[in-house]
C-alpha cells in the first residue's frame, strides 16, 4: 500500500508541474564604438583580435554590411528601434532622447524599439556601458538624470560604471585613472602601465560579467546589450595592447588625397579639437602611423574585453543557448580621403563589422559578402528566437544568411545631416541637401574617387528612386 501512495504521489507532481518549459534563447549583444572593418577576419592580417576571429570562426561574419548613420547616435538609434529615423536627421546624437520627448505625448513610442520589444515577450533586458548615445542611457548635464531616460521602457536596469571618471560623461572620453577630457586636457593619444580599469572599458567589461553571471542563473530568458568605448577618441589604452604592435608593419593609407568637386568631405573637426602637439597627420607621414597603431591597440583591447564576455557565457553553461551579435555602431577614416574621423558618406565612414552566431545555426563560420545593413539586425533577432516582428520595422531579416550564406544581399541606406546615400552591390550614390550628386562605381573605382553622376543620369534617377522606394520621400527631406 505504501508503494502504491509513493507512486500515486510521483504522478501528482508530474502531472501538476506538467513538461519542463523550453528556454527562449537568450541575445547577447556587443556594441563597440568606431569600429572599423579593422580584424584580422575581415582582412586586416596585422590587428590582434583572436576572440572576436574566433566568434566569426563560429558564426556568420558580414564582410559588407553597412551601418545608416555615420554617427554614434543615429546609428545606435537605427540598430535599437530597427526605423531609419529620418525625422531626427538634424537632432545629431540626440535622437533617441527626441523619441523619448515625443514619447511623453504618445505612450506606444515608448515600446517602439528592440529591447522593448523583447522585454513584452518575456525577457529581462539590462544595458551595460554605451549601447544607446549616453553610456547608461541617461540625460542631464552629467548624463546620470534617472528622470531623463534615453529609451523609456526599454530596460529593465540600464547601467554605467563610472569608478574615478565619477560621471558617466566623464568616462565616455575618459583617459586614464579618472582623467576626465578638458580643453586642456585632450591627448588624442595615451598609453598607461597598468590593467584593463585604467580605463572606463575595464569597469564596463567586469559589471557586464556580473550581469551575464546573474541573468544566466535567472529563470527567465535574456538580452543584454553591452556597449563598449574603445577604440573611440581619445585612443587611449594599457600599455600592453600597444606592445602588441612593436615591430609590426602598417599599411600605408591607401588614398589620403582629399576628393575633388563637393561632397561630404569635412575637416576632421572632433579629430582636430585635441591635443596634436602641433601635429597634423594629412601633412606628416610618420604621426598617420603612429596614430594607426594607437588605433590598432585599442581595436585588441576592445577583443579583450570581447573574449572576457564570451568566456563567461560559456562559464555559465548558456552558450548554447544564446545569440551573439559583435557590432560596431559605424566605421573611422584612418587618413582616407583625407579625413581622420567619421561622419561623412563615403565607404570609410559606413562600412563595419557584424558578427552573428547562431548555435542551431548552419554552415558555422563561413562568411558572406552579400549586402546588409544595421536595420537588419533588430528583424533578425526577432527570428532567430521566434518571437514574432513589430510591424514598424524598416529592415529585411538575416535568417536566410544564418542558413546559407550564398544568400542574395540588398541595397544599404544611410544619411547625415545634410545628405543621403544608398550603397548596392557596384554604386554608391550620394545627393546632398542643395543638390549636388555623386556616384561611384565600385566595378571601376573602389575607393570612391571618381564622381562619374553627370555621365551617368539614367542610373542616378534610378537610384534616387530606390533611395524613395526604402525609405520615403522624407529621405530628400532635409529639415522634416
Amino acid at each position: 500500500m505504501k508503494k502504491y501512495c509513493i507512486w500515486f504521489l510521483l504522478l501528482i507532481l508530474t502531472i501538476s508541474c506538467g513538461p519542463e518549459k523550453e528556454h527562449k534563447k537568450n541575445v547577447l549583444l556587443i556594441c563597440i564604438d568606431d569600429l572599423r572593418p579593422e580584424l584580422n577576419s575581415f582582412g586586416a592580417t596585422y590587428i590582434k583580435s583572436p576572440h572576436i576571429d574566433k566568434l566569426a570562426a563560429d558564426g556568420r561574419a558580414f564582410h559588407r554590411h553597412f551601418v545608416n548613420a555615420p554617427s554614434c547616435g543615429p546609428s545606435r538609434y537605427t540598430l535599437l528601434t530597427g526605423q531609419y529615423g529620418l525625422q531626427y536627421r538634424r537632432h545629431y546624437n540626440q535622437p533617441l532622447f527626441s523619441r523619448a520627448a515625443e514619447f511623453q505625448k504618445d505612450a506606444v513610442l515608448g515600446d517602439a524599439s528592440m529591447p522593448a520589444w523583447f522585454r513584452q515577450n518575456g525577457y529581462t533586458t539590462v544595458s551595460v556601458g554605451k549601447v544607446s548615445h549616453h553610456p547608461g542611457g541617461r540625460g542631464g548635464e552629467n548624463w546620470d538624470n534617472d528622470s531623463i531616460p534615453e529609451m523609456p521602457s526599454a530596460w529593465d536596469r540600464h547601467l554605467m560604471p563610472v569608478g574615478d571618471w565619477k560621471t558617466p560623461r566623464g568616462a565616455m572620453h575618459g583617459l586614464a585613472y579618472g582623467k576626465v577630457r578638458e580643453p586642456n586636457q585632450r591627448d588624442v593619444i595615451e598609453s598607461v602601465d597598468g590593467g584593463d580599469d585604467s580605463y572606463p572599458d575595464g569597469l564596463i567589461a567586469e559589471e557586464g560579467l556580473r550581469q551575464l553571471e546573474d541573468l544566466a542563473a535567472a529563470d527567465k530568458p535574456f538580452f543584454l546589450a553591452i556597449g563598449l568605448i574603445k577604440p573611440h577618441l581619445p585612443f587611449g589604452v594599457p600599455k600592453e595592447y600597444l606592445d602588441y604592435y612593436e615591430g609590426v608593419d602598417i599599411p600605408p593609407i591607401p588614398h589620403p588625397e582629399k576628393p575633388n568637386g563637393k561632397t561630404t568631405w569635412h575637416g576632421s573637426k572632433e579629430f582636430m579639437n585635441y591635443n596634436r602637439w602641433g601635429k597634423d597627420p594629412r601633412k606628416d607621414a610618420e604621426f598617420a602611423m603612429t596614430l594607426k597603431k594607437y588605433y590598432a591597440a585599442c581595436v585588441s583591447y576592445a577583443d579583450k574585453h570581447v573574449g572576457d564576455i564570451l568566456d563567461k557565457l560559456k562559464e555559465t553553461g548558456q552558450d548554447q543557448n544564446t545569440i551573439v551579435v559583435v557590432w560596431g555602431d559605424h566605421g573611422w577614416h584612418l587618413g582616407e580621403h583625407a579625413i581622420w574621423g567619421k561622419h561623412s558618406l563615403f565607404e570609410e565612414s559606413l562600412h563595419s563589422p557584424l558578427i552573428i552566431f547562431d548555435p542551431a545555426m548552419s554552415q558555422k563560420g563561413k562568411s558572406t559578402n552579400a549586402l546588409v545593413e544595421t536595420l537588419d539586425v533588430f528583424p533578425t533577432l526577432c527570428d532567430l528566437t521566434q518571437i514574432g516582428k513589430p510591424e514598424y520595422l524598416q529592415g529585411i531579416s538575416l535568417l536566410p544568411f544564418m542558413k546559407d550564406p550564398s544568400s542574395k544581399g540588398h541595397s544599404a541606406l544611410a544619411y547625415s545631416s545634410g545628405a543621403t546615400t544608398i550603397r548596392t552591390d557596384r554604386y554608391r550614390f550620394t545627393q546632398d541637401a542643395s543638390g549636388n550628386m555623386e556616384l561611384y562605381d565600385h566595378m571601376a573605382d573602389e575607393y570612391e574617387i571618381q564622381n562619374v553622376a553627370m555621365e551617368n543620369p539614367v542610373m542616378v534617377e534610378k537610384l534616387k528612386k530606390l533611395i524613395i522606394d526604402k525609405a520615403g520621400e522624407i529621405a530628400f527631406v532635409w529639415d522634416p
